[in-house]
């Protein structure tokens, strides 16, 4: 299949529903937690948040886990104005509400002496944006990308307290954007989508000092993003189409975290996570042939995005109310790594808190089942005259997400 261009929503889309575009929420527990589930994981969804803990796993047993989440994005609202050259446009107006779904897949297969291995196939990064409104038609009428990756482990056990692993990240990605300036004057358009597939790697560590305290630290790799194809773009009533190329990271991310379960009910995990968003510095496309001048503004000239590194702090509580059933919740307060100055309407995001529940009930000793709900509450941003380099004054709102998950485990 010929690749072909993914504009900005490959990087500027993103996290469906946290800070950025990444999704940390890969499984069932995972939901239930809000992510706070990288030193205390027990079953397959080890092979994704920390490999080295398969080492951990009971050595003669397999574990399967298949999960399925449900995604409701409410629409962001803007009440303000655009400044386009030489004028200002009214911009009051909402994103439409979307809806999404994508499966999780984990595997860990028995140990071989000190060696195992498993493989995840999940959803790490995705968005979906839509516009009706003239002025957000003109940067953002549909943003669209879909990510899955799939990730083999290998984890070795230095003893009975310590293990390591390594794992490759495969991630596939596709997307889609459109926009159309007509509504505001502008007879400027374009048409764009494509695919790329790419590869980066991951790093854990697990450590249990005692049987109560599990410690653990993950890296997961940047992988930059290179995709080359072609873009529709028109001038008036005249389009064309354009060989291009773009290179955009998906960014480095480090986990921290430390598990003590106290009186073989109550589990309390902390995790600190720092995602390295300053990789992505600007878009900048490149073409085989020069695009009229009247285009090289917009589609051409890179668009500063000058995005930080941010910080997520995450706890989550499991608590085993019998042999059968296991409660869970989270809390995570999400920092955006997007400054006022670039914000723009493909991700109007925010800093935001989180808040998960779910539970896991034990079917019997091969089957496991459950569900989780997530919601993710963004905070209003207001941009001042001056200080967005794409013109936005006014203040978002709303946007943020609703998720649920229903999945199980199967131990064999």
């Amino acid at each position: 299949m010929k690749r072909k261009m993914i504009c900005t929503a490959l990087l500027t889309g993103g996290i469906l529903h946290a800070g950025g575009y990444k999704i940390p929420e890969q499984s069932l527990d995972g939901m239930a937690l809000g992510a706070a589930h990288i030193a205390h994981t027990t079953g397959a969804d080890s092979a994704y948040y920390n490999p080295a803990n398969m080492a951990f796993l009971d050595p003669k047993t397999q574990y399967f886990e298949g999960a399925l989440t449900l995604v409701h994005l409410p629409s962001n609202d803007f009440d303000g104005v655009q400044l386009f050259p030489g004028t200002i446009v009214p911009a009051s107006a909402s994103s439409e509400t979307e809806w999404a779904a994508f499966p999780t897949l984990h595997y860990v297969h028995s140990a071989q002496g000190k060696w195992r291995w498993g493989v995840s196939l999940t959803a790490p990064a995705g968005m979906t944006k839509r516009w009706q409104s003239p002025a957000q038609k003109a940067f953002a009428e549909k943003f669209y990308l879909l990510t899955a990756e799939l990730n083999p482990s290998l984890s070795y056990r230095i003893n009975g307290q310590l293990a390591v692993a390594a794992g490759v990240r495969i991630v596939y990605s596709e997307g889609e954007v459109d926009s159309d300036g007509a509504g505001v004057g502008l007879p400027i358009k374009r048409e764009m989508t494509g695919d790329t597939l790419e590869a980066g790697y991951n790093l854990a560590l697990a450590w249990h000092p005692r049987s109560d305290i599990q410690v653990a630290v993950t890296y997961r790799s940047r992988v930059d993003l290179k995709e080359q194809g072609t873009a529709n773009l028109y001038l008036g009533k005249v389009g064309r189409q354009y060989d291009a190329d773009v290179t955009v990271p998906i960014p480095a991310a480090l986990n921290i975290a430390v598990a003590e379960t106290f009186a073989d009910r109550l589990t309390v995990e902390l995790v600190y996570e720092r995602t390295y968003w300053s990789a992505y510095k600007d878009l900048d496309f490149h073409y085989k042939t020069p695009i009229p001048p009247a285009l090289v503004g917009p589609f051409d000239n890179p668009k500063p995005k000058d995005w930080k590194d941010s910080n997520t702090f995450r706890l989550g509580l499991s608590y085993r109310w019998d042999e059968r059933l296991t409660l869970m919740a989270g809390y995570a307060y999400d920092e955006t790594p997007i400054p006022v100055k670039t914000l723009s309407y493909e991700l109007p995001d925010s800093d935001a808190n989180i808040f998960s529940a779910g539970f896991r009930y034990k079917q019997n000793d091969h089957l496991e089942w459950g569900a989780a709900v997530l919601y993710d509450h963004k905070k209003k941003r207001s941009i001042d005259p001056g200080e967005n380099v794409n013109g936005i004054v006014g203040k978002f709102s709303g946007g943020g997400a609703v998720l649920a998950t229903v999945g199980f485990e199967y131990k064999f």
